[in-house]
C-alpha cells in the first residue's frame, strides 16, 4: 500500500467522507501472501481488501489520502458522531455478505447477457429480430457461461434513440420473455416505463433494469409491487439528455450520492436494500472521461450496500479512450473493462460477448491459482554485515 498521509483531524462539519476499498486483492493471492490478520473479506464475495481511500468533500474541495484499516479506526475516534457513523456504515457496508437476488449468489462475478429486440441499437449483433433468433442467441450465451440474460425493447443509444411507444415495446419483449422465461438463468427486463415492468414481470421476467432508477411515472409503485429485484442505474437525466454534456463536481462522489438518494427512495416506497442492485451508468450523461473517472473508482460504490453491476461493453466512450470507431471494434477495451470492474469486486458484468469474456476471466483466476500454488511462504530477517 503506498505511504498514507496523516489522516485530518480537522473536517468541517457539513463536509461528507467516503470510502473507497483499497487494495482490493483476489482472496487466493491474498490467503497465500498473508495470514488474513489485516484484510476483510469484500461483500462476502472473492475478493478481499486491506485498507481505503478516504476521500473529504468540503463544497468544491475534495481531499484524498490512504490508509489501513487499523489507522481508519483510530482515527474514527477523532471524528464528531455524524462523520464517525458515516465512516462505520461503509466499513460495516463493504464488509456485509450480499443477499441472494433472484436466485444469484455472489461468489464469483456473474455475467448478464444482452438481447436487445430492438433495431437501432448501437451494436448491431446483438438486435434479435424473432423469439426464434432470441431464444438461439439466448442458449448460446448460456452455454457460453451466462448467468441472466438481459432483454430491452428500447434502444438508449447516443447520437440519435428515439423512445418507443409503450405498444411496440410491449409487442417487442413479452413474446421473449414468455419464451426466455423457460430457460434455466433469470431473465432480466431492461425498460424504464411502469406498465412495461408489470407486463413484463407477469410474462416471466425475474429482475427489472432500469436506466431511470424508477425516477419515471409510476415506475417505483410498478416495481415495488411487483416484487422482483431491481437494477438502479445511474442516469440524472431524461431519455432525450441522457448523452449530452454534463458537469460534476466529483463524478465518483456524485454517482454515490445520487445513487444513495435513490435507494433511500426506494426503502420508503417499501422497496428493500436486498432486492437492489446498482450500475453506475457507464456512458450516460457522461463524457469519455467521466465514465473513465467513475470506472476508476467503481468500487467506492461499495459503501451502499447493494451488489454493483458495470455495463461497459463495446460502449463509445471506449473508442474515444483507446480506439475503435465502431461498437464491433471494441471488444478489447470492452474485455479490460470488465476485467477492471472485477478485480474490483463487482458482482455483475453485462456484457455482449459472454464467450469473450468468461475466457478472460477464467485465464485471470487461473493465473492467481497458479501463484498461489506455485509458490511457499516464508520470513526474510534482514542481517546487516559486518564490514
Amino acid at each position: 500500500m503506498p505511504d498514507s498521509p496523516k489522516l485530518p483531524r480537522e473536517i468541517a462539519p457539513d463536509a461528507r467522507i467516503y470510502l473507497r476499498p483499497y487494495p482490493v486483492t483476489s482472496r487466493i493471492l491474498a490467503d497465500r501472501a498473508s495470514d488474513g490478520s489485516g484484510e476483510h473479506t469484500l461483500a462476502g464475495g472473492p475478493h478481499v481488501f486491506s485498507g481505503c481511500e478516504v476521500l473529504i468533500r468540503e463544497g468544491n474541495r475534495v481531499r484524498a489520502g490512504v490508509a489501513d484499516l487499523i489507522e481508519i479506526d483510530h482515527w474514527k475516534s477523532s471524528l464528531d458522531a455524524a462523520h464517525a457513523f458515516a465512516v462505520d456504515r461503509q466499513l460495516e457496508n463493504f464488509v456485509k455478505p450480499r443477499p441472494v437476488v433472484a436466485g444469484l449468489s455472489w461468489n464469483r462475478p456473474l455475467l448478464m447477457g444482452v438481447i436487445n429486440t430492438t433495431p437501432d441499437s448501437f451494436y448491431g449483433k446483438s438486435q434479435i429480430g424473432s423469439v426464434s433468433a432470441a431464444m438461439e442467441t439466448a442458449l448460446g450465451m448460456i452455454d457460453s457461461g451466462a448467468d441472466l440474460i438481459d432483454v430491452g425493447g428500447e434502444s438508449t443509444r447516443p447520437g440519435g434513440a428515439n423512445p418507443v411507444s409503450i405498444e411496440d415495446e410491449l409487442s417487442r419483449v413479452i413474446p421473449v420473455i414468455q419464451a426466455l422465461s423457460e430457460l434455466p438463468v433469470p431473465i432480466s427486463l431492461d425498460t424504464r416505463h411502469a406498465r412495461v415492468m408489470v407486463e413484463g414481470v407477469a410474462a416471466g421476467a425475474a429482475l427489472i433494469n432500469d436506466i431511470n432508477a424508477l425516477n419515471g411515472d409510476g415506475s417505483l409503485e410498478a416495481a415495488t409491487s411487483a416484487g422482483v429485484p431491481v437494477i438502479l442505474m445511474h442516469c440524472p437525466a431524461d431519455f432525450e439528455t441522457m448523452h449530452k454534456p454534463t458537469s460534476y463536481d466529483h463524478v465518483a462522489l456524485d454517482i454515490f450520492d445520487w445513487l444513495e438518494r435513490r435507494i433511500e427512495a426506494c426503502g420508503s416506497a417499501g422497496l428493500s436494500r436486498d432486492r437492489l442492485i446498482i450500475d453506475p451508468g457507464i456512458g450516460f450523461v457522461k463524457q469519455a472521461p467521466q465514465s473513465v473517472a467513475a470506472l476508476a473508482r467503481v468500487s467506492l460504490l461499495h459503501g451502499l450496500g447493494c451488489p454493483l453491476l458495470v455495463g461497459a461493453s463495446r460502449k463509445s466512450f471506449i473508442g474515444r479512450v483507446a480506439g475503435g470507431d465502431t461498437a464491433d471494434d471494441r471488444l478489447p477495451g470492452s474485455l479490460a473493462a470488465a476485467l477492471w470492474a472485477a478485480g474490483q469486486g463487482v458482482q455483475m458484468l453485462r456484457v455482449h460477448d459472454v464467450a469473450e469474456t468468461r475466457q478472460a476471466m477464467a485465464l485471470q483466476t487461473a493465473v492467481a491459482v497458479g501463484l498461489a500454488e506455485g509458490s511457499q511462504p516464508f520470513h526474510c530477517t534482514m542481517t546487516r554485515s559486518a564490514d
